[in-house]
């Protein structure tokens, strides 16, 4: 679900994302306006809880996983960035692509770029909702990043220990 407005690219390319790792079969909503109450004034930031509950109440009651895809700039009171957010073996993840853009940092935009980072911040996201935690091999999907060269780190897939198992809890699970 696009929260505000998000370029079609890069919700093709999460989309194309989600399918290959995932045994969803995704959907596109319509778009979420962006909470006016998720704007944060001092920080010229969005609080992303906010926006996470806006997602879980737009949440279609049949829906395995809610990825919101936002451009926006987002935090949390005790972080002064964040990649994304999941539930933590909940449905409802985030990922804002704001700071996985080149030209962010004052570079020039690199397109292949940005699609690579959202890729893995998209598998690190759901993988969470999945109930998986941050993994100790950097070049796991699911390694903590606290800034983009971390992201850059990582791989697009998970390590086998995080794939088998994501494997058993989405079989167990059903989704």
């Amino acid at each position: 679900m696009p929260i505000g407005a998000v370029p079609e690219e890069l919700l093709a390319a999460t989309e194309r994302t989600v399918v290959e790792w995932f045994p969803f079969d995704p959907y596109r909503l319509p778009p979420l306006p962006m909470p006016p109450s998720a704007w944060q004034p001092e920080r010229g930031q969005y609080e992303s809880v906010t926006i996470m509950k806006a997602l879980a109440a737009a949440c279609p009651p049949d829906a395995a996983r809610l990825l919101g895809l936002t451009t926006a700039d987002i935090a949390i009171p005790m972080l002064s960035f964040l990649f994304g957010q999941a539930q933590f073996n909940g449905p409802i993840a985030l990922v804002s692509v704001s700071r996985l853009r080149q030209d962010f940092y004052g570079l020039e935009p690199d397109h292949d770029l940005l699609l690579e980072r959202l890729a893995k911040e998209v598998l690190h996201e759901l993988g969470h909702t999945s109930g998986l935690i941050h993994c100790a091999d950097p070049q796991c999907a699911m390694s903590l990043s606290t800034h983009v060269g971390l992201v850059d780190a990582k791989q697009a897939s998970f390590c086998a220990v995080c794939g088998s198992q994501l494997v058993r809890r989405l079989t167990s699970s059903n989704g």
